[in-house]
């Protein structure tokens, strides 16, 4: 019997008595992609860190065998002798080294405590054209934009000699040219016969490229078959247990008088050859989810951080709120205001890693928990998180555990509880499903619907065109900081849209 590159036997791991794997077993062959799909929380990630020796040998139970013997790996150093190399979603480069440095970062080439300076200039060379990355190896990372360093973590691997390369949402930053780029070069690394672990919620990308897809729900290995004989919907289904007829659930709700008018908004960073945004203006009404698409460096999210008095650079607009002149320069003037926002990049910008999920949700609203002589009123807080956990039905084993150890979907809604306590007039969301998967998606856009039952209005920025068209009632579309369109989801297509969003002139 033929013996696979790869068998992973029986997994179990867990984490203070909750298992987080129960008796996982994947295997692949040389030349194959595998794709991994499940729910934020599924068991995806810990089971990638099983195989890669980030949890070693001995804190799991189950059996691990690579070409044929098994792996008793203490560390990821062991597994990449072997050619088992993972590339993580957060990328793990040094941005103020270069491309060649963090290419031999821990493996420089050379003897007797001399670099061989030429071999590694002429070995990053061949590995950046192999991967297609038109740059010079002394090219700082910090001057590449986020799909080039994804190509440099890529060379990185294959300067490892890798065998076995498992990719963990290496998609869910980037343009649709670099994600093209991307999935071509996966495909000739098939070729070439090292095979791929795929990790993404992008599901037209794991049909396309896979051989299998592997699906994990709630730590328990569901079903492995060929992405030939599956659709999106069968995934989604095992996935999640349900089939979701409707992946986007639009639900009628009363849209009442404008509530927030924007004149004029301009932002402008040093040094730049154009505005970030350029003299927009739009009206927002009571009851509304107004949709604001555009390509990356459209000025989407610059306008949002205007409206949030959170914009870096220079940047001036008239906001009228319920018929009022707001002056917002800050945070704490727009929460004042009734505006909140969950920003686009939670991790930077959305969360206190190391804090509780607890203290992150209440991290806004502190004022309300004054109690004598500055103490905090902790049965009232308390409360309130647990009642947002509830809501929001935020899976974390206690409210006391740091954030980071939350999927990203558990992460993103406890963001938009932390602005959901502070009762918002208008909440803004800058991709808000990004980087989590059907079943969170689904959970999200049902609040979305709530909420504006509610009175609540919401202004939603997205990448993905389905979702714009399938949640919004109104769609504004920019080019350039320019707004070049205004448009009602009826008879609205993605076609419309693109062609919208990439037109020159007025």
């Amino acid at each position: 019997m033929k013996q696979p590159l790869l068998d992973m036997r029986g997994i179990v791991k867990s984490f203070s008595g909750v298992r987080a794997l129960n008796g996982v077993s994947i295997q692949l062959e040389k030349g194959e992609v595998l794709s991994v799909c499940g729910e934020n929380g599924s068991g995806k990630s810990t089971l990638m860190k099983v195989l890669s020796g980030v949890w070693p040998f001995a804190s799991y139970e189950g059996e691990i065998f690579f070409e044929g013997s098994q792996v008793k790996a203490s560390s990821i150093r062991d597994t990449e002798v072997l050619g088992i190399v993972i590339i993580h979603q957060e990328l793990a480069l040094v941005k103020e080294l270069s491309v060649l440095e963090n290419i031999f970062l821990g493996n420089e080439l050379g003897s007797f405590a001399r670099l061989d300076d030429e071999a590694m200039y002429r070995r990053t060379s061949e590995l950046l054209a192999r991967v297609k990355l038109d740059v010079l190896p002394d090219t700082l990372v910090r001057d590449l934009g986020v799909g080039q360093q994804q190509l440099v973590e890529i060379a990185k691997a294959l300067n490892k000699n890798v065998k076995l390369l498992i990719l963990d949402e290496p998609t869910s930053s980037l343009t649709s040219t670099e994600i093209e780029i991307l999935l071509n070069i996966v495909s000739e690394l098939k070729a070439q016969g090292i095979a791929c672990i795929y990790i993404s919620h992008k599901l037209d990308e794991v049909l396309s490229l896979s051989d299998w897809v592997a699906v994990i729900r709630d730590g328990e290995h569901i079903a492995t078959k060929a992405a030939a004989d599956l659709t999106q919907n069968d995934i989604i289904g095992m996935m999640v247990g349900r089939q979701l007829d409707e992946l986007f659930p639009r639900e009628v709700h009363d849209i009442g008088e404008v509530i927030l008018r924007v004149s004029h908004a301009t932002a402008m960073q040093a040094g730049a050859s154009r505005p970030q945004v350029d003299d927009v203006s739009f009206k927002l009404h009571q009851g509304e989810i107004l949709g604001i698409a555009g390509l990356i460096g459209s000025g989407r999210t610059e306008l949002m951080q205007c409206l949030y008095g959170c914009y870096d650079g220079q940047y001036s607009v008239n906001i009228e709120l319920e018929g009022k002149e707001k002056a917002i320069r800050s945070q704490r003037t727009a929460l004042q205001a009734g505006i909140a926002m969950v920003p686009e990049d939670r991790k930077r910008h959305g969360i206190v890693p190391i804090m509780s999920v607890g203290r992150n949700i209440t991290l806004s609203v502190l004022d309300n928990y004054k109690a004598l002589f500055g103490a905090i009123d902790e049965d009232k807080e308390s409360q309130d998180i647990d009642d947002y956990i509830a809501r929001l039905k935020v899976k974390t084993a206690s409210a006391d555990l740091a954030i980071k150890n939350l999927s990203g979907g558990n992460q993103q809604k406890a963001i938009i509880a932390k602005c959901l306590l502070t009762h918002p007039k208008i909440l803004i969301l800058d991709e808000p499903t990004r980087g989590i998967d059907v079943g969170a998606k689904y959970e999200i856009y049902k609040l979305m619907f709530a909420l504006v039952k509610e009175g609540v209005s919401i202004i939603m920025v997205s990448s993905e065109l389905p979702e714009v068209i399938g949640i919004s009632d109104r769609v504004l579309v920019m080019h350039e900081g320019k707004l070049k369109g205004d448009f009602g989801y009826r008879g609205l297509t993605q076609e419309i849209i693109m062609n919208c969003a990439i037109k020159e002139g007025a």
